[in-house]
């Protein structure tokens, strides 16, 4: 099997792995809501105790990658999940949801290093912006696409589904798995991808930038991701109250909540094919301030049309930050990307947790004030911006020029 019958096989694996994950995640807070009665303390509560698992896991993931390969890391991954979802569509009770979840996160922070690493794996730089962009679209869009059929799934075959479709799903993928390994190791260069060393040495100052400046790149994106996913994990635990709020059925909150994951899979397309934004700190900062009024107007706003409208935006601002954190660490990391994709997720994962911790917070601490999680997760957005900015102004002053970073 070629190297590009491979790659669509690893990019096959990614689509599915986004579409089980998302489906079973993300409704699994109208779960939570109807069976069991959580509010939005009750599920930022949850969503942080996922995040707060997702840390260490992500971090442990990456490295189990790089060390024991891809595949055997992936196989974990997809064949725990499977395990465990489809014990959750026996197990219908609160406790047993919990416990899977934080078994469950455990087992999914086998997979994204890997499956990040496999997509790069093996690529020059001329080739690795367009393979990162072909990832990051298949990813996004079958995020998308489980966010958008989930409500009429849930309506039409059942709640336990997000149990039992996504535990059907890792079967196949695992099965896949199979496949590929052993297509890999029987194809023209023997090699098994996180199995034996990649020695690229990059070659920053030829292309875009030195590689001091192009490692300060990375510390930015690596700083304004996880500020990313505290807005994007603080919308979706809140997404079944929006619901409420405007009486929309869980399959019509499906199809007007995923307009901000559709927005970003087109975010993610242009990013692509478009890289004048590489190595750019402007376009990096509009993308933060973005984010921060996009995300206040999204889950603040009394009309349906300002809603969507700001998913628009927010989608927009995300998607580029998320794709400067990827990129920078596959480039900048490209002799151990199995590694800096766990350190990528690592901070998702601080991410996943800050957000919705905090929303949660302010809500149990002050029960009486409306929509103060949203403003004080508001306010955590701006401190990043603080953070994001010192950063910048650090790097300027320990250069003691800002010529060789590209406005």
């Amino acid at each position: 099997m070629s190297s590009r019958q491979l790659k669509a096989g690893y990019f096959v694996l990614t689509w599915l792995n986004i579409y089980a994950v998302a489906y079973y995640f993300n409704y699994l807070f109208f779960h939570l809501r109807d069976d069991f009665g959580f509010g939005n303390r009750q599920n930022l509560l949850f969503a942080a105790l996922n995040g707060l698992i997702y840390i260490p896991a992500s971090w442990f993931g990456g490295r189990f990658a790089q060390r024991f390969g891809y595949f055997t890391a992936l196989k974990i991954g997809c064949g725990v999940m499977a395990v465990l979802l489809g014990l959750g569509a026996a197990l219908p009770g609160l406790t047993a949801a919990i416990v899977i979840m934080c078994l469950w996160t455990v087992a999914v922070c086998f997979t994204w290093a890997p499956l990040e690493a496999l997509a790069s794996h093996g690529e020059d730089r001329p080739r690795l912006a367009r393979i990162v962009g072909v990832y990051n679209v298949v990813w996004s869009g079958g995020a998308a696409v489980a966010y958008f059929t989930g409500g009429v799934l849930q309506q039409t075959i059942g709640r336990t589904s997000i149990y039992w479709l996504p535990a059907l799903i890792h079967a196949v993928q695992f099965l896949l798995l199979l496949w590929l390994e052993r297509a890999a190791r029987t194809g023209s260069n023997h090699e098994i991808p996180g199995e034996a060393s990649v020695n690229v040495t990059p070659d920053f100052a030829q292309h875009y930038v030195s590689i001091a400046t192009a490692k300060s790149f990375l510390r930015m994106a690596w700083l304004a991701n996880p500020f990313a996913y505290i807005a994007m994990n603080t919308v979706i635990p809140l997404i079944p109250d929006l619901a409420a709020r405007f009486k929309l059925s869980t399959a019509m909150a499906g199809f007007v909540a995923s307009v901000w994951m559709f927005a970003r899979l087109a975010a993610f397309a242009m990013l692509w094919h478009w890289t004048a934004w590489h190595y750019r700190f402007g376009w990096l900062l509009a993308s933060y301030l973005v984010m921060i009024g996009s995300f206040a107007a999204l889950l603040l706003a009394p009309s349906l049309l300002v809603i969507v409208v700001a998913q628009v935006a927010f989608g927009f601002a995300v998607g580029l930050i998320y794709y400067s954190s990827l990129f920078y660490s596959m480039d900048v990391g490209s002799e151990s990307q199995g590694e800096h994709g766990g350190y990528h997720e690592t901070l998702i994962g601080l991410g996943i947790f800050l957000g919705p911790a905090v929303g949660a917070t302010t809500g149990y601490l002050a029960p009486a004030v409306q929509r103060l999680d949203v403003t004080a997760v508001s306010a955590v957005l701006v401190m990043g911006l603080a953070g994001l900015l010192a950063v910048r102004r650090s790097w300027r002053t320990v250069s003691g020029s800002s010529a060789s970073i590209r406005r």
